[in-house]
């Protein structure tokens, strides 16, 4: 049995952290019609942005937040499914900790770095020559640091550590063998966005439809974790 303060904190991290992160998701989509505005040019963008104001730069901090909040989940969550028979916790937990990483590394350019852009894109005294260097500027940083750190990375590490730890679950006193296995069908659904630079058609709604149930999973298991009282 383990402490109870350290049950409680690992199950009040493991339903806030999703919780968060799909209410700022949420909100990104109503106020910044994100994840479509990704698919629009700079300009756009960066004209939409300003619009938002503080309160949208405040909604790109909790994302930064939540993905954040992440790496102790990974890390408090290791314990409860820790035995002989899943060596493979270890390299589970590593994998949940970067997939914290590097969608923090994705999402942090927002808040901080293109209100910066943004700003001085539209202001009526910079130059069309200096415009184009921030729209080259922006789009670089969108295709490294969004779609492959953050997307494409994220998703990786994401499913893989959720198909690791929902492996454990059947093995573990607390979790059912059928949320283990709704959590290997979600991280397949997650793992599908890898593929979408590639062109594959459909992959993106899956993705989407995907992280969303994946939150509430997410939700069940320290649900569970909090009803069964952590006994291992």
């Amino acid at each position: 049995m383990y402490h109870k303060t350290h049950r409680f904190l690992t199950c009040v991290l493991l339903i806030a952290t999703p919780v968060l992160f799909m209410v700022a998701f949420t909100l990104l989509q109503i106020n910044f019609e994100y994840p479509d505005i990704l698919r629009q040019p700079a300009a756009t963008v960066m004209e939409k942005f300003v619009a938002g104001g503080s309160g949208l730069i405040a909604n790109w901090y909790l994302m930064v937040v939540a993905a954040i909040l992440f790496i102790p989940v990974a890390v408090l969550l290791h314990p409860y499914l820790a035995c002989d028979d899943t060596p493979y916790m270890p390299a589970a937990t590593v994998l949940g900790v970067t997939a914290g990483i590097v969608q923090m590394l994705g999402f942090v350019r927002w808040p901080f770095m293109v209100p910066m852009l943004a700003s001085t894109y539209i202001s009526s005294s910079t130059s069309e020559a200096t415009r184009a260097a921030i729209e080259v500027t922006f789009n670089a940083f969108n295709q490294y640091a969004g779609l492959g750190v953050g997307e494409h990375l994220g998703y990786l590490f994401s499913a893989l550590w959720t198909i690791l730890i929902a492996l454990a679950m059947p093995k573990s006193k607390i979790f059912s063998a059928w949320q283990g296995w709704l959590g290997i069908v979600l991280a397949l659904g997650i793992l599908s966005g890898t593929l979408e630079p590639a062109g594959v058609p459909l992959v993106g709604a899956i993705n989407a439809i995907a992280y969303s149930l994946w939150a509430f999973w997410l939700v069940m298991v320290g649900v569970t974790l909090l009803v069964k009282g952590g006994a291992k």
